[in-house]
């Protein structure tokens, strides 16, 4: 079966009465658990943006670990977690403030990544990803958050 466009999906779901829309929903989020995760964003956490990045941010410190290591498996499952979340979000500065939090433990854990270029290279796609949204925020908030970023660019 071929999946409908996104413009096609929401005409159908303009027609639905509130019943119908209520078991379509209900019945999306019982498929898989990113549908349920972002419904649960959606209607629970979105109103509280600060709250939401803060609760990720908890969440990123508990994933990391508690050696000076970090091995490139366990950096990838943090960033996708990540990512995943800011996805859900869609705003510049929930993922500015989640992302310069990630780079800010891996610099204050003085996690060390040896000799493997993968891991220095995930820690450098963060820095840019900053960086390109950064530019997308206002100008007030670009130098907060430039003065945040301040200490992140070297690996110990």
């Amino acid at each position: 079966m071929k999946a409908a466009t996104v413009s096609e999906l929401k005409k159908a779901l303009a027609v639905l009465d509130h019943q119908e829309l209520l078991d379509a929903c209900v019945r999306l989020a019982k498929f898989k658990v990113d549908n349920k995760e972002l419904l649960t964003y959606l209607l629970m956490k979105s109103g509280d943006e600060r709250g939401y990045a803060n609760e990720v941010c908890a969440e990123i410190d508990e994933q990391f670990p508690t050696a000076t290591f970090i091995h490139k498996k366990t950096m990838r499952k943090i960033i996708r977690s990540m990512d995943k979340r800011i996805r859900y979000s869609g705003d510049k500065e929930t993922e500015l403030q989640i992302r310069i939090h990630f780079c800010r433990r891996f610099i204050d854990r003085e996690v060390r990544i040896g000799n493997c270029r993968v891991s220095a290279n995930m820690y450098a796609a963060q820095l840019k990803k900053i960086e390109k949204a950064i530019e997308k925020v206002h100008p007030d908030l670009q130098f907060d958050f430039r003065h945040e970023m301040e200490g992140l660019e070297s690996l110990r």
